[in-house]
């Protein structure tokens, strides 16, 4: 069962990547090493992963570089060390990467490079060396509050739903957290959250954190948190048919606010998250999802999405689809650009437990800051290898 938080909060991805399965290969030339992790984590109650994902994008804009690809490797885990295997243990968290772009842009710089105010696979950067989380995580009350602190990924614990992850379903930040609509803290953020069930089938999530964070050089934060005084403030309110589909069976409604920053210069703003989405018979994710954004320094200050995920068996192959209207900001771009529309459609393709391919199809209406094209089409390609 996922806990409170998103498909790639920690704890549940290493989770969530254990129920896949494939019929088309089975490589257990591993075996020993997985065996070996179980082990370790009954004896001591450390569990990790690790996996390695590959991105590259083409597209026949006439503005920019038209592609851009990029690596990232990842290493991630926890350490319980406090009521180990009772419903109030608490955990280390921790999540460090490599990200490095193969061309000359990576994909998240694609998006804003070719005109269209929005990114591309936003994760896909060239930051280098990155610490992403870096936290205790307590549970209480026999496991229906859950408390975080230290430096936080936000997109682990606000707007969460069934389709978020940017490694394993859509690429576009419109389909993903926040709409495109939010200006959230970088990953590594210095912050506190607060998660629980209200009833068995409503939650309600909480936090606050430092805005100026840098997850390469992580421990900073320090100085920006208690000495700039600029933080991020979310809470959400959510229901759910159970605990079981909280991911999936979703309906929940996010207010945010964000302080003015002086290191980037971005305002103030506010702003207001709807999601709603559906799974039955245990194959259709039909899902809506709205954002209002007050200035900020946000990319879009209305985002309306509507889309679909289909997999015919859980754990298989998944084949999904959205579209994205979107009012770009003008506190921050500008008064009198278009709308923009965009499409996604993606199919990942479980080769088996470990190893997924997806390849990944957008276009592009309207792109607000391309004075040459009127539409661009985009095509892309991920890999992605988990142990």
């Amino acid at each position: 069962m996922p806990k409170l938080g998103s498909p790639d909060q920690v704890e549940n991805r290493i989770r969530l990547d254990n129920i896949f399965e494939s019929d088309l290969f089975q490589f257990n030339v591993l075996q020993s090493y997985f065996d070996f992790k179980d082990d370790l984590n009954q004896r001591s109650g450390f569990n990790f992963a690790t996996d390695y994902n590959s991105t590259y994008f083409g597209s026949n804009s006439d503005v920019g570089e038209g592609k851009a690809g990029s690596g990232v490797w990842r290493i991630y885990g926890n350490w319980d060390l406090v009521g180990r295997n009772s419903k109030n243990s608490g955990s280390l968290i921790f999540k460090v990467e490599h990200r490095h772009r193969y061309t000359t842009i990576p994909p998240k710089s694609l998006g804003l490079d070719m005109g269209y105010v929005g990114f591309i696979a936003a994760p896909f950067n060239n930051d280098g060396f990155r610490t992403t989380n870096l936290y205790w995580r307590q549970r209480m009350a026999q496991g229906r509050i859950s408390m975080v602190v230290g430096f936080l990924d936000v997109t682990d614990f606000f707007d969460v739903y069934g389709l978020a992850s940017p490694w394993m379903h859509f690429t576009n930040l419109a389909f993903s957290t926040g709409a495109a609509a939010v200006n959230l803290p970088n990953d590594g953020y210095l912050g506190l959250g607060v998660a629980g069930w209200i009833t068995e089938r409503v939650y309600a999530i909480a936090g606050f954190g430092d805005i100026n964070s840098d997850p390469t050089r992580v421990f900073n934060g320090f100085d920006t948190f208690f000495n700039k005084n600029e933080y991020f403030k979310h809470v959400e309110v959510g229901l759910t048919s159970s605990k079981d589909y909280m991911l999936l069976d979703n309906i929940h409604v996010a207010y945010w606010h964000r302080d003015a920053t002086s290191v980037t210069g971005d305002p103030n703003g506010w702003g207001l998250v709807f999601s709603a989405s559906r799974y039955f018979q245990e194959k259709y994710f039909p899902f809506l999802r709205y954002a209002y954004t007050k200035d900020a320094g946000s990319l879009l200050q209305n985002s309306l999405s509507v889309g679909f995920g289909y997999q015919p068996k859980p754990g298989r192959n998944l084949l999904a689809g959205a579209f994205n209207w979107g009012q770009v900001n003008e506190t921050t771009f500008g008064e009198g650009l278009k709308d923009q529309w965009t499409l996604e459609i993606f199919y990942r393709l479980q080769l088996s437990k470990r190893l997924a391919i997806t390849p990944d199809i957008q276009w592009l209406l309207n792109p607000a800051l391309n004075p040459v094209n009127s539409s661009v089409f985009i095509w892309g390609f991920r890999g992605r290898l988990a142990i």
